[in-house]
């Protein structure tokens, strides 16, 4: 559970390390003002949409610093690191058909974790 007097304070050092007043920072995330205020003067508790909107729109921000204190502010995001290598399914798919008792594969659907997907279809 979040403590919502913890929370506020972190909230509140969001808003003095960029420099943003509570319209401007709730503009910025995308939510109304006045739930910026209900939550800095403790009426109401930050929704999970709320969190992942600021997580969303300030890349520094620690999930976990913002829910619980663990963690650092700012995080430590910018460095780059390389990604991996992604391989071409598309064209693996089309050079491998896996046969199986006289079947073949027709389509195949990736589901992400942020809800897309991707389908490939077989020939």
């Amino acid at each position: 559970m979040v403590n919502t007097e913890d929370f506020i304070g972190r909230l509140d050092k969001l808003l003095r390390y960029y420099n943003l007043s509570a319209s401007s920072f709730a503009d910025k995330v995308g939510v109304q003002r006045s739930s910026i205020s209900h939550l800095l003067s403790g009426r109401n508790k930050p929704s999970l949409e709320f969190v992942l909107k600021v997580i969303k729109t300030f890349p520094e921000v620690n999930l976990y610093w913002l829910l619980n204190g663990k963690g650092v502010f700012p995080s430590d995001n910018k460095k780059e690191q390389p990604s991996p290598k992604k391989p071409d399914l598309k064209n693996e798919f089309q050079k491998t058909v896996i046969k199986n008792d006289e079947k073949s594969i027709e389509k195949i659907i990736i589901f992400y974790s942020d809800g897309s997907f991707k389908a490939y279809e077989g020939h």
